[in-house]
């Protein structure tokens, strides 16, 4: 097979003064475009957004990822039109066979491993290397190491991961390009070090090439399996178990993916100020670990932005804004209409909720007060449109049925609606479309959350809690409008009764009686996210803080 570019691969950027450092970017997700389904959620918006801005900074960067052969899953309805998980094969004539095949021993065999490669010019992003298993000489057991993100089979899941960390850093070798600097978003690609270890031999050869990206704020989120079960796999790449012993410093059977991690790379970071506080406080107590700084993540202003929304922000013009948000709203109440069988009316204020569903992100939590949530949707004086949307893990049976609970729920109101289908497209149509972005996690549960940013920068205002992100963001009453810090015993309850107390006496009032305050905060809105969380900044502070 002919391969479309010679080896040893050469960056097609020449790169900027300020990036000539080479490094490649291992990611389990990648949220490119609409049309390449490699991403479930933030992770993914989070790396798509940090490649484009590569490309917009010409950085000497190239994004290593897995090629998903039914992408996560596509999020379709059963007949009843409860949600079901749906999987169906992906085929992209845009990716170019780099007719590099090679092997790496998994669960005990020999597993053939194809690379596919995008060029910066598809996307604009950076280069990019896509792997897949899916390949004659492979067994049904091998071929589907590469079939869906995340998959819940514990094994699978794991070769999985050894597949983007040994494979990536193996197609690296076949290249013959030597990165100056492996960076790993977010732990799954840890099993490369242990290959890159027998490469360079010494634990300080090792280290000052590699960093780490943390997106888990509490303990019990990071990966966790036992040594043994690891070794019988292929993780270790052959290497002794007393050698992994010692430069990953596990002393037990208990092998913690990002503590190694953290005690193999140079430096390593949390995605928020707030979080890279936290996830010092968790590991303070290890010996041997890097210093954990902070990068707060950002997504990238050119794809998200409308441009005559930004027009009329970059010339301070309140009602080019508000004109364009009305037809932007009239765009997304097409899919509800499509969707719900609704009518929605872009003259009334519209919140949206919409991210991954997840039980510490409480999706539902405004249902939690039936009456007071009826009260809300029945209002006739200040009226009110509400639009859910978002995919659960699809072997999460609780966010599933809360998806569900929200779905039938909104059959006994004509103003609330549940959609399917939450990528790329739909939620740039939501974020253009609401005039209040609903976030509601549980205070210090949220690493960052980005979703609420590109809502920002088109226009809506956030409303939240104070976490991740949002608190180097948000002034409350000026750019945003934000729920207190909940105490007590029951912070369910105090959140709840918050977020109904703002929306009642503050968004609602604000957006009839007040239109010169709302395009005031709007505006501020606009301002605060434009630069400070546009993932250009976000790309540089990686090359100045962490390679």
């Amino acid at each position: 097979m002919n391969q479309p570019f010679s080896v040893p691969f050469q960056h097609p950027f020449t790169p900027d003064k300020n990036y000539t450092k080479s490094v490649a970017y291992f990611s389990m997700e990648f949220a490119l475009d609409q049309a390449l389904k490699t991403y479930s959620g933030g992770l993914g918006f989070l790396a798509g957004s940090h490649m484009k801005s590569v490309y917009g900074l010409r950085q000497n960067l190239t994004g290593v990822g897995m090629l998903w052969k039914y992408g996560y899953y596509d999020q379709g309805r059963k007949r009843d039109n409860s949600m079901e998980p749906q999987f169906h094969e992906k085929i992209y004539h845009f990716l170019t066979d780099t007719g590099i095949n090679f092997q790496i021993p998994i669960l005990g065999k020999q597993v053939w491993v194809r690379a596919y490669y995008l060029s910066p010019e598809v996307f604009k992003s950076a280069p990019m290397f896509f792997l897949t298993t899916d390949v004659d000489g492979n067994d049904e057991q091998a071929r589907s190491i590469s079939y869906s993100l995340y998959d819940a089979d514990v094994t699978m899941k794991v070769a999985q991961c050894m597949v983007l960390g040994i494979g990536g850093a193996k197609l690296l070798d076949e290249l013959k390009y030597q990165p100056d600097i492996y960076h790993f978003n977010e732990a799954h690609a840890i099993s490369a070090a242990f290959y890159l270890y027998q490469k360079y031999k010494k634990l300080p050869e090792l280290k000052k090439r590699m960093v780490f990206t943390t997106h888990t704020p509490e303990e019990a989120g990071n990966e966790k399996h036992d040594i043994n079960f690891l070794e019988n796999l292929g993780f270790f790449s052959g290497l002794k178990m007393d050698v992994v012993r010692k430069i990953t410093g596990i002393k037990d059977n208990t092998f913690n993916h990002s503590l190694a991690a953290l005690r193999l790379s140079k430096k390593a970071n949390g995605v928020s100020r707030l979080h890279g506080e936290v996830s010092r406080q968790m590991w303070k107590s290890y010996p041997g670990i890097c210093e954990i700084t902070h990068i707060t993540n950002a997504q990238n202003n050119a794809y998200w932005v409308d441009e005559t929304l930004e027009k009329a922000r970059i010339g301070k013009d309140s009602e080019a804004i508000s004109i364009r948000k009305k037809e932007l709203k009239s765009i997304l109440f097409k899919t509800v209409a499509d969707q719900c069988g609704k009518i929605f009316d872009p003259n009334v204020l519209t919140i949206v909720w919409a991210r991954r569903f997840a039980a510490y992100k409480r999706p539902d939590i405004l249902t939690w007060d039936v009456e007071r949530f009826k009260k809300l949707l029945d209002n006739k004086d200040m009226p009110i449109q509400i639009i859910w949307a978002g995919k659960p893990y699809p072997k999460d049976e609780g966010a599933i049925n809360t998806f569900n609970h929200l779905f039938y729920l909104s059959h006994y109101f004509d103003n609330m609606a549940v959609l399917t289908g939450y990528e790329l497209s739909l939620s740039k149509l939501l974020k253009d479309g609401s005039d209040v972005w609903l976030n509601t996690p549980v205070v210090t549960r949220e690493a960052s959350g980005t979703s609420g940013m590109t809502a920002a920068m088109n226009a809506s205002i956030n409303l939240s809690t104070y976490d991740g992100w949002i608190c180097e963001f948000a002034k409350d009453g000026e750019n945003s409008f934000i729920v207190p810090v909940a105490e007590g015993d029951d912070i369910n309850k105090t959140d709840c009764d918050n977020f109904f107390d703002l929306i009642e006496n503050k968004v609602l009032p604000t957006y009839y009686n007040d239109r010169k305050e709302w395009e005031r905060i709007t505006l501020n809105s606009m301002n605060d996210v434009n630069e400070p969380f546009n993932s250009d900044r976000m790309a540089r502070e990686y090359y100045e803080k962490l390679y």
